[in-house]
């Protein structure tokens, strides 16, 4: 499994449509699944997002250690988004509200996953870590 890595600003279209980067494709190339798996995040309210593969991990070890809320949670908001052939998938609107994005979005890599922002939100919550990590000492 290739890993999510940088950030990539994109437009979106008002159907929702996003190409989604490149490099975050090629870490999906060789899931059976095209796509992506998107689901609200709280607490940064953002979009998060993993390839089907890392959903299969996940799902294999609520098998075996049981399930929890939070899992349980993230399979029932859990949205499969193929890739149309140019790359792009279409966020459904209610998650592009949860997360206030309008017409670009940022996605940012996390390893095993990713999120997707709105750009502003991000870049203020990215300086507001930044300040509070200076002043720990």
């Amino acid at each position: 499994m290739s890993l999510f890595l940088s950030s990539f600003i994109n437009k979106i279209d008002v159907k929702g449509r996003v190409s989604v980067p490149a490099q975050f494709r090629a870490a999906v190339n060789n899931d059976e699944f095209a796509g992506v798996v998107l689901y609200r995040q709280y607490a940064p309210n953002c979009i998060g997002g993993v390839s089907m593969a890392r959903m299969e991990q996940i799902a294999n070890n609520a098998d075996t250690h049981g399930t929890n809320s939070k899992t349980d949670a993230l399979f029932a908001e859990a949205r499969q988004m193929a890739f149309d052939i140019t790359g792009r998938i279409i966020i459904p609107k209610d998650l592009l509200k949860h997360a206030g994005i309008k017409d670009k979005a940022i996605f940012v890599g996390r390893g095993n996953s990713f999120q997707i922002w709105n750009p502003e939100t991000f870049q203020k919550t990215l300086k507001l870590n930044k300040e509070q990590n200076n002043n720990i000492c």
